[in-house]
């Protein structure tokens, strides 16, 4: 029997793949590596910084006040009746979460053009890495909104309900909104490098076209047809309605930005998938 006959490989790397197949059972095996990026980008944060974590409270503390003085007090918006301190830590945490991991899946062929081309592993360990890693912050800012709710609920200013069995579902679906499009901009900006600097600017201007700062129950006409096809609309006034008791929400907008979400993340499959293949040729 021939040596060629003894010999069994291991792995085999291809590109045939389906354009819709993620490869999970592989990417299930890389673990440990997602689990190493994930520990990376977490201790990167903090390293030769005078208060490390604590960054993480001083960003939405600052940002809170800053919206009650402009928002809050002189361009006098709405909150339906919640306290405004924890109308807008709502809005902030959420936010802080779905534009950070849009921003950095955004760039994960450019960035890490180094790695793809000396080793292989499966392209979505990266992206996956990054929305966990930005979990972890999420982690730490839902804490500080937690001490602020639980003041105004034994103070019963705020009226929670079930729906707050749902949180966990609604930050999936950020995180999967998040990932379908920033995989989309991955892939076009392997070209196209001034995606990037558009991307930076799409999100501030969709942060405006989100009720972060303001409840959808205040949009009147057109604007609040455009806002109820926002797939983040129905995750934010979700959030908002299950934990404050406010908020203009329904199951119909929730679902439809279900819909969406997973739709777009079925295009960003796609899209990966066809540009990982020789993403190296051209980044």
């Amino acid at each position: 029997m021939s040596d060629s006959q003894n010999h069994q490989w291991t792995e085999t790397i291809e590109s045939s793949h389906s354009l819709f197949d993620l490869n999970l059972k592989e990417v299930w095996r890389y673990r440990d590596l997602a689990y190493m990026f994930v520990k990376r980008d977490f201790v990167s944060s903090f390293k030769q910084t005078i208060l490390g974590p604590i960054w993480f409270f001083i960003n939405p503390i600052f940002t809170t006040i800053v919206y009650m003085v402009v928002f809050g007090n002189i361009a006098q918006l709405s909150t339906d009746g919640a306290p405004q301190i924890l109308f807008y830590l709502a809005g902030i945490t959420l936010w802080n979460y779905f534009s950070s991991c849009l921003t950095a899946t955004s760039s994960v062929f450019t960035s890490n053009a180094g790695i793809f081309g000396k080793v292989y592993f499966p392209r979505l360990i990266m992206p996956i890495s990054i929305v966990l890693s930005n979990l972890m912050r999420f982690g730490v800012q839902m804490s500080l909104f937690l001490v602020a709710f639980f003041y105004y609920l034994f103070k019963g200013e705020v009226q929670p309900n079930w729906w707050i069995l749902a949180t966990p579902f609604l930050i999936m679906l950020m995180a999967v909104f998040a990932l379908g499009v920033g995989m989309i901009f991955s892939s076009l900006t392997t070209k196209y490098r001034d995606l990037q600097m558009l991307l930076a600017f799409g999100v501030s201007l969709y942060m405006y076209a989100t009720p972060v700062i303001y409840p959808a129950s205040s949009l009147k006409g057109i604007f609040k047809t455009i806002a109820f096809y926002n797939p983040l609309t129905g995750i934010f006034e979700c959030f908002k309605y299950a934990w404050l008791g406010v908020g203009d929400f329904s199951a119909m907008m929730l679902l439809i930005s279900t819909v969406l979400i997973f739709i777009i993340f079925a295009i960003g499959t796609v899209i990966f998938n066809k540009v990982e293949k020789g993403f190296m040729d051209t980044v």
